[in-house]
């Protein structure tokens, strides 16, 4: 088993924690907050800061919640030394990975995803219990699929988007960067960048006369 140190005291560290996986065992946790050092998180220790990162020779696996914060730290170790083969990627036991599909370094697949044929994830990706991803859907770098989501086939999520519990997408549709779907909604059309969508079918969010974007 490799040894892995996870980034973020966060939920989603706990929850890669709980995973059931005989790939790494996680020694430890490194996160900002000051007064979490020297805590137990999880089961695991809180190292320290995430500076720490750069003096450590083991894998690391970034676990902040949303695609845009894991952005945001990748970025920020990148620049104290970090590369991308330091990143492990974990994927539930419960999880078949079929012959021609792909999952990127730093990406997190929990239990009940599914993948069907020629399904291509990108790096620092997060999918929640029971994701279901079907044949040739793409999905970019630090996309962040909650639970339940379901994509037809043909899909394209683009980088940094957000698809909300148990949202369906219709194949052949496409998810701007930085888009959002709000939970149980039902996408039938291309999203733009950056916006937000919600309902059935799933409409632009409208806030003040002006789409709602952003987290």
């Amino acid at each position: 088993m490799t040894d892995v140190v996870l980034i973020a005291a966060s939920g989603l560290s706990r929850e890669v924690i709980a995973a059931d996986q005989d790939t790494f065992d996680v020694v430890g946790i490194l996160d900002d907050n000051p007064e979490l050092h020297g805590t137990m998180v999880g089961g695991a220790p809180v190292l320290g800061g995430t500076e720490l990162a750069a003096q450590l020779s083991t894998a690391l696996l970034v676990c902040v919640g949303s695609g845009a914060g894991r952005r945001r730290v990748v970025e920020r170790l990148g620049l104290i030394g970090v590369r991308d083969d330091r990143y492990a990627t974990l994927i539930d036991d419960s999880v078949r990975i079929p012959p021609g599909c792909e999952v990127g370094r730093g990406s997190i697949l929990l239990a009940g995803t599914v993948l069907t044929a020629d399904v291509t994830i990108g790096r620092h990706v997060v999918m929640m219990p029971h994701v279901t991803v079907t044949h040739d859907d793409v999905v970019e770098d630090f996309v962040t699929l909650a639970a339940g989501v379901a994509l037809g086939g043909t899909v394209l999520v683009r980088t940094g988007a957000y698809i909300g519990m148990n949202a369906g997408v219709r194949e052949r549709t496409t998810i701007g960067p930085d888009a959002i779907i709000g939970m149980g909604s039902v996408v039938l059309g291309d999203v733009p960048s950056g916006e937000t969508w919600v309902g059935v079918p799933a409409a632009p969010l409208v806030l003040a006369g002006r789409n709602a974007v952003g987290r």
